[in-house]
C-alpha cells in the first residue's frame, strides 16, 4: 500500500530506526510502526538507517520503500555505529517531532502514542523510562543500573535513570542536536544537555523479537567510556588525586624508614619492598597515561574534522531538501 498523499506532505512525526543486520525483524517493525501511526492519524515517515548491514536488511528496506513511499532509507557506505546512525536519522528526518527507536522491537512502537501525547502537552523531549526489562540477564541489569547511577554522580548532566535512546524530540531539540557534531557521541546525554522542557513515560521493555544483540560486553564498555569522557573530567582528576595520595604516602614512608633505621630496626632491608613499590607506582603511571590517552584520542578525532558518516545512497528523499547539512 503506497500512500502518495502522505508522502507528498511534510510529516508531523518522523520515526528514526538504525538498522544493523536485522533482516528477520524489518517487516514486523514496519507493521507495528504503521499500525501505531495510523492509529495516531498524523502524517508520518519511517527513516531507516542501514548501518553497514551485510545480510538482506537493505534489500528488505528497498522492498518496504516500494510498498510504502513513507519509508525512507539512508544507506551508509560502511558501519559507523549506532549513535552515528541516530545522528544521520535526525539529519534526514523532516518531522515536527522525531522519535528514535531501536529496530529490534524491544522498544514497543505503541509507546509512541504516549510520547506524542506528552509532546502535544508542550514537552519538547519525551524519554521512555524502562519500568521493567524482559529477557535481560542479571549481569546486564546490574551493570546498567550501576552505570547510570555512576554517570549521574560524576557528570554535570542529570541523565534520567533506566532510560535508553528511545525518545521523542521536538524539532527545536532536533535542530539543537544537529549543531553538535562531536564524533564520540552519547546521545542520551546530549539530549539532556541541550535542555528544553523534558519528561518521561514508563513502559515495559520487551525481549528482542528476533536475531542477536548488537551490543556485546566490549561495545557496552566502549559506550560507557564514551559517555563518561563526553561529560566528565573525573578520570583525569582521579589520576591527579592518586598522585597526591601516593606522594603523601611516600613522604610518610621516608620519614618512617629514617626513624626505623635510626632505631636499629631491620624491617626494610632487602629489595622486595623496593621492587613492589616500583611496580605499584609503574602501574599507577600507566593507568594515568591510559586515561590521558583516552581524552587525547578524542581530541585527535575532533581535530581531524572528518564527516561523522558517509552515505552511499539515500532513497525516498528525492523530492525534499534533506541531508547531512546542519544549522
Amino acid at each position: 500500500m503506497t500512500d502518495q498523499t502522505a508522502a507528498s506532505s511534510r510529516p508531523v512525526i518522523s520515526i528514526v530506526a538504525p538498522v544493523y543486520n536485522e533482516e528477520a525483524i524489518l517487516h514486523e517493525l514496519y507493521k507495528r510502526v504503521s499500525e501505531t501511526m495510523e492509529t495516531l492519524g498524523e502524517p508520518w515517515e519511517l527513516v531507516l538507517i542501514n548501518d553497514g548491514s551485510w545480510d538482506r536488511s537493505y534489500e528488505i528496506m528497498l522492498e518496504l520503500h516500494e510498498q510504502d513511499s513513507r519509508v525512507h532509507i539512508v544507506n551508509f557506505s560502511r558501519n559507523f555505529g549506532h549513535q552515528i546512525a541516530i545522528t544521520a536519522g535526525m539529519d534526514y528526518a523532516q518531522g515536527q517531532a522525531v522519535v528514535i527507536i531501536d529496530a529490534d522491537l524491544q522498544d514497543p512502537p505503541s509507546v509512541i502514542l504516549d510520547m506524542v501525547a506528552k509532546w502535544k502537552e508542550g514537552y519538547e523531549v519525551v524519554y521512555a523510562v524502562r519500568a521493567q526489562r524482559k529477557g535481560e540477564t542479571k549481569f546486564k541489569l546490574w551493570t546498567a543500573k550501576l552505570f547510570y547511577r555512576l554517570i549521574n554522580k560524576i557528570t554535570g548532566v542529570n541523565i534520567p535513570l533506566d532510560t535508553g535512546d528511545f525518545r521523542l524530540l521536538d524539532r527545536k531539540a532536533v535542530d539543537a542536536l544537529r549543531r553538535i557534531r562531536e564524533h564520540h557521541r552519547f546521545m542520551r546525554g546530549l539530549s539532556v544537555w541541550i535542555g528544553f522542557k523534558q519528561t518521561g513515560v514508563e513502559y515495559v521493555r520487551e525481549e528482542r523479537f528476533a536475531g542477536e544483540t548488537k551490543y556485546p560486553l566490549s561495545k557496552m564498555l566502549r559506550f560507557a567510556m564514551d559517555g563518561i569522557t563526553s561529560f566528565s573530567y573525573l578520570p583525569l582528576q582521579f589520576a591527579t588525586y592518586i598522585g597526591f595520595i601516593i606522594a603523601g604516602l611516600s613522604v610518610l614512608g621516608i620519614i618512617l624508614t629514617i626513624i626505623l633505621r635510626l632505631s636499629g630496626s631491620h624491617a626494610f632491608e632487602g629489595q622486595a619492598t623496593t621492587l613492589v613499590m616500583v611496580l605499584f607506582l609503574g602501574g599507577i603511571q600507566l593507568i594515568s597515561l591510559g586515561v590521558i590517552g583516552e581524552y587525547l584520542g578524542r581530541i585527535y578525532d575532533e581535530v581531524k574534522n572528518r564527516p561523522l558518516y558517509i552515505v552511499n545512497e539515500a532513497v525516498g528523499f528525492e523530492q525534499r531538501d534533506a541531508g547531512p547539512t546542519h544549522p
